[in-house]
């Protein structure tokens, strides 16, 4: 009975503290020495509180505030931890025993600084071997354990930031969760999970990084046995390389990745896992995902700061990448002696990695074939790389889905070479010629892949030969030899290349080469030469097959110049030049430029290579070409000058014509119309939008002494004689002669001197009715002319002229109604045809016509 009133005595002046502490919560100020005292001698560093408070709930303890732990001046001045707030929670059962004893430790938003000095120390290794030479309990200890236990240590939303010597690094952990606390009589354990962030950017999928472990106690840190685990997961592959090197690389995908760290820093086992999920570079959309993998091992010493035992494995379908050897002196001039290899590595799968790396490259595209590489590489403290070795392709073959083409080339052979420049096949490419371009090769020297020489049969009897280079930044190629034309566009729309032509027949001889950089993302053109001679192509758009009967291509980095064309198309042939620009922004800025030139131009022929009534593809078809047979013209734009000698509009001809042609896309305009036609001469411009459906024309235009005998052309019947002059506005469309005609809208303004109407009397025997001078404006709308303001000038009068001639289907058909009127004087009235004209005097209407025989 007495023990449980001693008891009860005990908890009611536990229960009154309890309560007076409550009330009056005093300061712990006088505990404040004896708190830093003893939180200095355990971390073995300089500690400093600026106050102390006594906390009673949720549980008895202290809250430390401006709680700092400066480091050791031989890593930085710098705080090695610095919290505003400390919580330290007290173990109950000390209090029994008459002393203070923390059970655990939470840090408010600490932030801590990990400092490592020239000589490769960290500043966290003096805490960790000085924590191994003191006694402490296990953090879970039991109640008869008499020895002070290690606490619980837990920081929330830390901030670890790294410093190498004076430099503080950009680099840090944020929004960390950390705890320490220790497993065993020798053992510590620690969490943390933080997100990687750079200070001098705005990162945002740098993913979360975790990490577990264990460590025992030893005599020293190189010998102290560890186990630990890394997890970093949900990272961004574009805002991984822009922690890692300052800038995005362009690459995409999700990051995990595992590493397993095991031994003793002295020789410590390291195993990692990683993995890269949606794999692509940045604006390459390729289909299916992409999924990398691989796996490698590895031992690190801290004693000379290697890494040993490299063996590096990534399964490639039924082939695998493997990377071995090792790497030295990491804290200092590196020195690395690596060997990798690639054993049976499916030529498709490189396929799909490139569809995943670069743009254009043709979905129908196909490959099969292995590959084999053998190779190492050594750097020394000069830090010059030693490249040696190769490898070869097995039964490579290339084809296309699209058009069943196959390319067989069957062993390629390659080789690493360490100099600065690409074989002599492609060194005038690259120094000369793409160094030009807007995206330049780096004429830096790099290790590069020489592969080649090796053949491919392109139709011709003699193979043509290929070769290039291959690295980090860029490629080459380089191609020498004769082709059949339709075999190398097959192979061009293979590789991705744009071409105008969508089948050819015909030979041409080249020296090509082609050069740019990874991932730069722009459509690829090769460069060089080549003859084409006796080609006979179809363009889409076109009617008609185009024949070329020679030509000289220079390809330029920036453009296409075919030199001493020489082209047959509808009936005509044509001469001259052209240039293609390339790379072009806008196409409205740089337009093509051509200067052409034909003996003899048939409208007839014209109109059947490009009127919709001719043809399986007529000329304005183009314009609802499908996706797949996308027409050339209606991309193009193009401004140039055509001249003819002759000009054919059947029974018709009008000779030295020339043109300034500006084609936009669909919209034509032909401006300086140049030409002498019908015994006179002709200036004008006209405007063609063939978008618009049906196509529109309008035209603007002069014409100078003008024979209108020649321009009535009435087989039989000249109807009318005389030289004319005028000027003409017109505007219509349609697709064939009918609907041009029916939606004309013009107006002619005639000046006719010396002429005469061969079938107008006025009166009987007065013979044709002649025309010293006529002036006068002839709208044509409705199938119909209006004559206004006319004035004509006879011999023996003036007159008024007014009405309307009706067009049919022939000049001969034509319904007249015209007047002739003077002032105060019998005019005349003039009906029937041109060729039948009747003339009755408009004052007395009984008269009949007078006809002449």
């Amino acid at each position: 009975m007495s023990f449980l009133r001693s008891k009860r005595r005990l908890l009611a002046v536990i229960a009154l503290v309890v309560v007076t502490l409550l009330v009056v919560r005093p300061g712990a100020g006088g505990l404040k020495n004896r708190i830093v005292r003893g939180l200095s001698q355990g971390l073995g560093r300089q500690v400093e509180i600026q106050s102390v408070s006594l906390r009673v709930l949720p549980w008895p303890g202290f809250e430390l505030h401006n709680f700092v732990i400066h480091d050791d001046p031989f890593f930085s001045a710098e705080p090695m931890l610095r919290a505003q707030t400390v919580s330290a929670s007290l173990r109950m059962i000390s209090l029994f025993r008459g002393r203070f004893e923390i059970s655990r430790l939470d840090f408010a938003e600490p932030s801590l600084n990990l400092a490592r000095n020239s000589q490769g120390h960290w500043n966290l290794e003096d805490l960790l071997q000085h924590a191994a030479k003191i006694p402490s309990a296990p953090t879970g200890k039991n109640t008869t354990e008499g020895r002070i236990a290690f606490p619980y240590i837990q920081a929330d939303r830390a901030r670890i930031n790294f410093k190498f010597g004076m430099e503080k690094k950009p680099y840090a952990l944020t929004e960390a969760d950390f705890s320490l606390w220790q497993d065993s009589e020798n053992q510590w354990g620690m969490r943390l999970k933080a997100q990687p962030v750079r200070t001098d950017f705005n990162l945002t999928d740098t993913g979360v990084l975790k990490v577990s472990g264990n460590w025992q106690r030893a005599g020293s840190l190189r010998e102290t046995p560890l186990e630990f685990k890394l997890e970093w997961s949900h990272a961004q592959l574009g805002q991984a390389s822009k922690l890692a090197y300052g800038n995005d690389r362009g690459w995409r995908g999700g990051i995990l990745l595992n590493t397993t760290l095991s031994g003793k820093p002295a020789n410590l086992s390291l195993d990692t896992k990683f993995e890269v999920q949606d794999f692509r570079r940045f604006g390459v959309a390729a289909g299916a995902p992409m999924r990398l993998s691989g796996q490698c091992g590895g031992r690190y010493s801290s004693v000379d700061h290697s890494l040993t035992d490299i063996s590096c494995r990534a399964p490639v379908g039924p082939g695998v990448l493997s990377l071995d050897g090792k790497m030295t002196s990491l804290l200092g001039p590196r020195s690395y002696d690596l060997r990798m290899t690639a054993q049976g590595l499916p030529i498709a799968s490189l396929l799909v990695l490139a569809r995943h790396c670069r743009q254009n490259i043709p979905d129908g595209l196909v490959a099969a074939g292995t590959l084999e590489v053998q190779a190492t590489v050594a750097v020394g403290r000069e830090k010059r790389a030693e490249w040696h070795g190769g490898g070869s392709t097995s039964n490579l073959r290339l084809g296309s889905k699209s058009n069943a083409t196959e390319f067989v080339v069957g062993t390629v052979p390659f080789a690493l070479a360490a100099a600065s420049q690409l074989p002599d096949s492609g060194k005038r490419v690259v120094q000369s010629q793409v160094l030009e371009r807007k995206t330049k090769l780096a004429p830096v020297a790099e290790t590069r892949v020489d592969f080649g020489p090796f053949s491919v049969a392109l139709g011709r009897p003699s193979p043509a030969h290929v070769r290039g280079s291959i690295s980090r930044t860029s490629y080459g190629i380089a191609m020498q030899g004769g082709a059949e034309v339709q075999t190398l566009l097959q192979l061009a729309k293979m590789a991705g290349i744009a071409a105008p032509i969508a089948a050819a027949s015909g030979s041409i001889n080249f020296d090509l080469r082609l050069a740019d950089n990874w991932g730069s993302g722009m459509q690829m053109h090769p460069v060089g030469q080549a003859q084409l001679r006796s080609v006979r192509a179809e363009v889409l758009g076109i009617n008609k097959p185009l024949e070329i009967i020679s030509a000289n291509l220079l390809l330029k980095p920036d453009e296409i110049a075919v030199q001493n064309v020489a082209f047959s198309l509808a009936n005509s042939t044509w001469r001259g030049f052209s240039s293609i620009p390339l790379h072009c922004a806008d196409p409205g800025v740089c337009p093509a430029r051509f200067d052409l030139h034909s003996l003899r131009v048939e409208a007839e022929q014209l109109n059947e290579s490009f009127n919709p009534t001719f043809g399986k593809r007529p000329w304005y078809r183009f314009l609802a070409s499908s996706r797949s047979r996308r027409s050339y013209l209606l991309g193009l734009n193009a401004k140039g000058k055509l001249t003819a000698d002759r000009v054919i509009f059947k029974d018709q001809t009008a000779t030295n014509v020339s043109a300034i042609i500006d084609w936009n896309r669909g919209k034509l305009r032909a401006s300086q119309l140049r030409g002498t036609v019908f015994g006179g001469s002709h200036v004008g411009e006209w405007k063609a939008d063939f978008t618009a459906q049906p196509p529109h024309y309008t035209g603007t235009g002069t014409l100078e002494q003008v024979d209108l005998e020649r321009l009535a052309n009435v087989p039989d019947s000249a109807w009318i004689t005389g030289t004319a002059s005028g000027k003409y506005q017109a505007d219509f469309e349609g697709l064939n002669a009918s609907q041009m005609m029916d939606s004309a809208d013009a107006v002619l303004g005639l000046d006719i001197s010396n002429g005469s109407l061969a079938h107008v009397e006025l009166s009987a025997g007065s013979g044709p009715l002649e025309m010293q001078h006529f002036t006068g404006s002839l709208k044509f709308r409705d199938n119909k002319f209006v004559i206004n303001d006319g004035r004509l000038d006879t011999q023996d009068a003036t007159y008024q002229v007014s009405g309307t001639a009706a067009l049919g289907g022939t000049f001969q058909a034509q319904a007249l109604n015209v007047t002739l009127s003077r002032n105060g004087l019998p005019g005349f009235s003039i009906t029937g045809t041109l060729n039948e004209p009747k003339v009755v005097p408009a004052s007395a209407s009984e008269t009949r016509a007078a006809l002449k025989p």
